[in-house]
């Protein structure tokens, strides 16, 4: 149930808010935006990618609008600030392709073309630091991540800086790729995904109230019931056994030889061991603090929006 603070929809209602957007996706350009296990369809991308991608619209305006007043009001060049959004979620729940998906769309509205995706694996501590520190088991949870150095990018981000760069998690490796970077140089947009985004915890080493999620402008959270989300990461498992996991290099390479008939029980253990307690201590206590919940079924479908 929401809280009383968010008005529900349900996704028809949702759909009926898209207005006039017209459509700017197709099959193809979905069909490279899909993540694993992710049947998302161009009706789904009409009934709520859409609407959602006109509400940002109408904030991204207003928020420029605001910007303006204040740079007349104090008598110096009109400076457009990076709308940043914010998705949030558990690993499983379908971030990824939420965020390519939300990206290719609102980079065909036309004030506002330049549209970057950045994750926070990225700002992961490499394997080296988490292994020194003993919480390599804890990777994915709020001290895993360099939480300084995402402040500092959103903060550079924020200021106008005229490039910045983020740092390059590879999923195949599992770790951290030394001296390569993700360069980001004022786009009009910046949607900034991960699962701990929305957290309030900050870091001992900042100053007081300095957290990631104070850079946000809008905030979306991906939301489901806990034990779909556990049977969407074991058919992800699985299906990455017969892929990522035989990759050349791969950090999980001894899991692709796994014997198929314990390879669900190693999945679920692995959720029961690391995924579930991080959703529950850390990601989903954020959820209240998302301007848009996005509540999906069994099926990925979307069956509910939550509206603050």
């Amino acid at each position: 149930m929401a809280p009383h603070d968010y008005l529900v929809m349900t996704s028809k209602e949702w759909a009926g808010l898209r207005a006039n957007t017209p459509l700017t996706l197709s099959e193809e350009d979905l069909s490279a935006l899909r993540g694993v296990n992710e049947d998302i369809s161009l009706e789904d991308v009409s009934n709520i990618y859409l609407p959602l991608s006109r509400l940002i619209n109408l904030h991204v305006s207003a928020a420029h609008n605001l910007s303006g007043i204040k740079d007349t009001f104090l008598g110096r060049p009109t400076h457009k600030q990076t709308f940043v959004i914010a998705v949030a979620g558990s690993v499983a729940v379908g971030k990824s392709t939420f965020a390519r998906v939300l990206q290719a769309l609102m980079a065909r509205w036309p004030d506002h073309p330049r549209v970057d995706l950045v994750t926070t694996d990225g700002f992961l501590y490499p394997n080296a630091r988490l292994d020194a520190e003993g919480i390599m088991h804890r990777k994915g949870f709020p001290e895993s991540y360099d939480r300084k150095r995402m402040v500092k990018f959103l903060s550079d981000l924020k200021t106008g800086a005229a490039q910045i760069s983020a740092p390059v998690y590879s999923h195949v490796s599992y770790d951290i790729v030394p001296d390569k970077f993700q360069a980001v140089s004022q786009p009009d947009i910046l949607i900034f995904e991960g699962l701990n985004v929305l957290q309030t915890q900050g870091d001992s080493s900042q100053k007081p109230g300095s957290i990631v999620s104070d850079y946000f402008d809008f905030s979306i959270y991906l939301d489901a019931d806990e034990l779909n989300i556990e049977q969407w990461y074991v058919e992800r498992f699985l299906m990455l056994q017969r892929t990522a996991f035989r990759a050349r290099g791969a950090y999980f390479r001894e899991l692709a030889d796994l014997d198929p008939a314990k390879s669900p029980d190693a999945a679920r253990k692995i959720w029961r061991d690391i995924n579930r307690p991080n959703l529950l201590e850390n990601i989903l206590p954020t959820r209240e603090r998302a301007n848009l919940v996005v509540r999906k079924a069994a099926d990925h479908s979307v069956s509910e929006i939550w509206l603050r």
